[in-house]
């Protein structure tokens, strides 16, 4: 949750998303001149652990939040893989659910570094273009980077990139769950599949697909597909595991 002194407050979120009791935990000393005071509320639209808000989550948090003037800002790096999953149109998770402003990411569905900020709201973008300039955000030739934006939402391109994508996804996670010592710690919904395994033989593996550890003590792994991802690529990577899984096992046998 973002404050008026620009301190950020985390909200508790076991699978990605938050709610409303957590947000409500922080809005404290309202009022009081020696408390920084909250002004918006982000969330993540596919969130950093691949689950999705539905419209009904996103207007209630909303809702709340214009309920306590605050704003609602979305992270949507990944917003057309939320919508894909959700098979609903990008209004729908966005101005209509009361998204205030939104993070409009291209650059995670194809895009070359092509990223947009949508205000709903017109008194929101007033002077931004003065803070985009402050936040050394005003490219050199932007036009040639916004132009992108136009083949993406052309003919459903961006919905045929994240549906690919998604897709993938669900065909590794089930990969994945065939294999001994691997397990999957969250719901496949969007582009990212978390995964624990056992940690000596991560290194192995990145030597071959890189990848990120989510988290050092337990071992979670984190695999994000794309738009440009096989199917031949995940059956690579899972056999590769496989492999490698079992000549541990074979080692300590």
């Amino acid at each position: 949750m973002r404050t008026g002194a620009w301190l950020d407050a985390t909200v508790p979120s076991p699978n990605g998303k938050i709610t409303v009791p957590g947000i409500r935990e922080h809005l404290h000393h309202i009022g009081n001149e020696h408390h920084v005071q909250p002004r918006a509320i982000s969330i993540t639209q596919a969130t950093e652990y691949g689950t999705v808000y539905t419209p009904q989550e996103i207007r209630v948090i909303a809702d709340f939040a214009h309920t306590h003037s605050l704003l609602l800002h979305m992270d949507g790096a990944r917003i057309f893989n939320a919508a894909a999953f959700l098979d609903v149109p990008l209004r729908a998770i966005t101005s209509g659910a009361g998204v205030d402003a939104l993070s409009f990411g291209g650059t995670k569905n194809g895009l070359v570094a092509g990223e947009a900020v949508v205000f709903f709201k017109q008194v929101l973008a007033d002077d931004f273009e003065f803070k985009r300039m402050q936040g050394m955000q005003l490219s050199s030739k932007m036009r040639f980077i916004a132009a992108q934006f136009n083949a993406l939402l052309t003919n459903d391109l961006w919905k045929r990139s994240a549906v690919h994508a998604n897709g993938v996804a669900q065909v590794l996670a089930r990969e994945l769950a065939t294999i001994n010592g691997v397990h999957l710690t969250q719901q496949v919904q969007a582009n990212e599949v978390f995964a624990t395994m056992p940690a000596a033989i991560i290194p192995k593996l990145q030597a071959v697909w890189p990848f990120h550890v989510w988290n050092e003590k337990t071992s979670e792994c984190r695999f994000i597909t794309s738009f440009d991802t096989t199917e031949a690529d995940v059956a690579d990577f899972a056999q590769l595991i496989r492999e490698t899984v079992g000549a541990r096992e074979k080692q300590w046998t």
